[in-house]
């Protein structure tokens, strides 16, 4: 059996042992010493409630789970150095594009603006820095299908540019309010060879 046919069939790569799989990603954690700066962007980012908040620590989500993001309050951590290992960015998934870009446009308008906003072709993306420079991206799929997105990252096109190509969302945001689709606004455009040196870090 290949290996793409034991994936699709949920069996390792390692053995013929049936994967067990995660149903979600259930929250994630930050650790810092600018505890009300943190609280308050994240909070404005994704419009959460607290589930729970006090001076040390402050449970947050944006649905029915107990927290989808949790700050934490150290007091005197250092800074991490540019440059260092570590996890680059998560991400959060939104329903539509429309969703994303009504997103944008409340975030802009109370001055919280991504550093970079992107069309990789699987996806359309916009990324954030907070207060300690922890980097989160807000993302639609662009295809219907997770197979249709696979595919895509198989053809020539995505192998020479796996970065993207850069968006302006209030642009978008204004062509979907006047009539385009969101299927043609999240195709994206064959711009030529562009790699990783264009990834913002």
């Amino acid at each position: 059996m290949s290996n793409l046919v034991a994936e699709r069939n949920g069996i390792s790569g390692q053995g013929q042992e049936r994967r067990i799989a995660p149903t979600q990603i259930a929250h994630f954690v930050v650790y810092t010493s600018r505890f009300p700066e943190m609280v308050a962007f994240y909070r404005t980012l994704f419009d959460l409630r607290s589930s729970h908040e006090d001076d040390t620590v402050a449970f947050m989500t944006y649905d029915e789970e107990h927290h989808r993001i949790a700050v934490v309050n150290v007091p005197d951590l250092a800074d991490r150095p540019e440059g260092t290992v570590g996890f680059h960015h998560v991400a959060f998934t939104y329903a539509t594009l429309k969703d994303l870009l009504e997103t944008h446009a409340r975030l802009d308008a109370l001055g919280v603006k991504p550093y970079w906003t992107v069309n990789h072709g699987p996806t359309t993306s916009m990324y954030f820095r907070d207060p300690d420079g922890n980097r989160v991206e807000m993302q639609v799929d662009n295809f219907d299908t997770a197979e249709e997105g696979i595919a895509y990252c198989r053809l020539p096109e995505f192998a020479e540019n796996p970065i993207g190509v850069d968006i302006d969302p209030a642009d978008m945001l204004q062509r979907l309010r006047n009539g385009e689709t969101e299927q043609a606004l999240k195709r994206r455009p064959n711009i030529g060879p562009r790699g990783m040196d264009d990834f913002p870090r």
